[in-house]
């Protein structure tokens, strides 16, 4: 937002607090549409998750890896995911915009292509493996960004947390996808490599300091 003489208003500079205030809007409005998601299938007996939950090695299955996420098997399913998505998502969020869609979107692709690839039989729902996409990422982008703030954060996370990554494991729970776990793992980190400062910021260094010969 500009404001009258043309630069930037107190109201478009980007400061901690709004970016605290966006992730407690943006997290908190998609949890929200999470909850509404569950009252409509509720309604319908769960209708949902036949037509759009996610079957493994299925051409129609593809489609499904956008949509397989929004849905729950229940209310308690759903519950059991909420408070670690608002959590991690709100903290990852603190880091900006680009950065939380980014890391959402590569824990959402990376949990449906795990699951189509070598899930099991059945119907995969749930948004579990956004939640340990979100949850990688903050565990290992600290080391990536030499941060220490956000390496401490990732310890602390992981004393609270850890115990969740057992849930990449298949001799968990046979109700448990840990396919879809896995995948949203492997995506978060997959993000962290991506955003990971150095190599445009030292090309365009090496540019900067680059003085001409003199002959």
């Amino acid at each position: 937002m500009l404001d009258a003489s043309g630069g930037k208003g107190p109201a478009g500079r980007d400061t901690p607090a709004a970016r605290a205030k966006g992730g407690l809007l943006v997290v908190g409005s998609f949890v929200a549409l999470l909850f509404v998601i569950e009252l409509i299938n509720m309604l319908t007996l769960h209708a949902l998750n036949r037509t759009f939950g996610l079957r493994s090695r299925s051409l129609d299955g593809i489609l499904d890896i956008l949509t397989f996420p929004l849905l729950h098997a229940n209310l308690s399913h759903l519950l059991s995911n909420t408070l670690p998505l608002i959590i991690f998502g709100f903290l990852v969020f603190l880091s900006g915009l680009r950065v939380f869609l980014t890391a959402l979107a590569f824990s959402w692709l990376g949990s449906g292509l795990v699951v189509w690839l070598i899930g099991g039989g059945g119907i995969t729902v749930g948004a579990s493996g956004l939640v340990f996409g979100l949850f990688a990422f903050l565990l290992v982008r600290g080391f990536f960004n030499r941060n220490w703030w956000q390496i401490l954060l990732s310890i602390v996370l992981f004393i609270a947390y850890g115990s969740i990554l057992f849930g990449v494991l298949p001799t968990v729970a046979s109700f448990v996808s840990w396919q879809a776990h896995l995948g949203g793992a492997v995506g978060g980190v997959l993000a962290a490599v991506l955003l990971r400062p150095g190599r445009t910021a030292a090309g365009n260094l090496t540019k900067v300091n680059k003085t001409p010969r003199t002959q």
